[in-house]
């Protein structure tokens, strides 16, 4: 039983479901990829902005080059953009080097310092000092790419249910009871084996089945993010920041039906919530510090979205957790917990690597 059905969710089902039979992926919302899966920039990721070694950069670097292959093999909505992450100030020239530094260590092919001058080539309306171009930056339709999963999972035999959430797990001789709500009624069904790919409840579904989520470090910590849409397109490629604080930084990037987003910023919330509730001048001054020329009545709130954190404001880095709780007492239960950004893009990888784990370790 796989439980959530966002596109990590989806990936997971498609994968395991062509080495099994009988996989059930239940998903609480009453359609799938509602929740961090939809509400994001839509933007694959090179690798750049993660700790050579974690597994960001090594399921972002190889989710990169699979999200290719299946876009141009299935058709799906894309395009090879190219980013810029540009340096305001001299002061931030050495963190384009250290990203640079990062990239190439990850395998991250193409990278290139710009000088001011190229950089007015590439995007003129963009003021930088320095700039650094990553060339395997993208964008896809995160739609197009949910309904994929969802239709590859289904065709390899997958059933996918919606509207069923799950209240209770229970470890059982040779595998878990699972109990909840599905369409209004009650419902158990037994599993041999449990993928918890829940998102935002991750750690709720751990803490069911008997983890200890604080002690482990697997509470969720929810960080929201606005964003607003311009009138008219400033750029053609990703334009983002060097990181300050929390995520990425407000950037901007072009979506496949023209228009560009701003955002998102990130603040913690207690409890997932989709109003856009940010100042468009917020947005100004953060985005005005590379792209002079915007003014506040070019953006139009657009949405919000949720990332599942592991790390609560201020706290370091956090990698995610992609793990077989074997070794504490829970075999055949595999957790996915904080998968937030690069999860779009490393949702093949992590699909992979998940039914690697299932082979090896529960399959024997």
């Amino acid at each position: 039983v796989v439980i959530g059905g966002g596109i990590v969710g989806l990936a997971v089902a498609a994968v395991l479901s062509e080495r099994n039979q009988g996989v059930y992926l239940l998903e609480r919302r009453e359609r799938f990829g509602q929740e961090t899966s939809t509400h994001n920039s839509g933007v694959i990721h090179s690798g750049i902005h993660y700790p050579p070694g974690s597994l960001k950069a090594r399921l972002c670097v190889r989710g990169n080059s699979l999200l290719y292959q299946i876009c141009e093999r299935y058709r799906l909505p894309h395009r090879r953009t190219g980013k810029l992450t540009v340096a305001v100030e001299e002061e931030e020239m050495g963190e384009l080097e250290r990203l640079m530094r990062w990239g190439e260590e990850n395998g991250v092919e193409g990278l290139r310092l710009l000088e001011e001058k190229e950089i007015r080539e590439m995007e003129p309306r963009i003021r930088a000092v320095e700039a650094l171009y990553s060339p395997s930056t993208g964008i896809v339709d995160p739609d197009s790419l949910l309904e994929y999963f969802r239709a590859r999972a289904s065709q390899k035999g997958a059933v996918l249910v919606t509207r069923t959430e799950v209240t209770g797990i229970r470890k059982v001789m040779d595998g878990y009871e699972l109990r909840g709500i599905s369409g209004g009624e009650e419902f158990e069904i037994k599993a041999s084996s449990v993928v918890n790919c829940a998102g935002l409840s991750s750690d709720r579904i751990a803490s069911l089945v008997g983890l200890r989520v604080d002690e482990l470090g697997y509470r969720i910590h929810y960080c929201k993010g606005d964003y607003f849409r311009f009138n008219r397109p400033p750029v053609r490629m990703p334009v983002y920041p060097v990181p300050r604080g929390e995520g990425l930084g407000i950037h901007l990037t072009p979506d496949l039906g023209g228009t560009v987003r701003a955002g998102p910023n990130a603040y913690y919330v207690s409890q997932p919530e989709y109003g856009v509730t940010s100042e468009e001048l917020e947005f100004r001054k953060e985005i005005g510090r590379f792209l002079p020329s915007i003014q506040e009545y070019q953006l139009i709130p657009e949405f919000s979205g949720v990332r599942p954190k592991l790390h609560g404001p201020g706290e370091g880095f956090r990698d995610f957790v992609i793990r077989h709780e074997a070794d504490r007492g829970f075999f055949g239960f595999i957790n996915l917990v904080g998968i937030e950004s690069p999860g779009l893009t490393a949702a093949p990888a992590i699909a992979e690597l998940v039914g690697e784990i299932y082979e090896e370790e529960i399959e024997g």
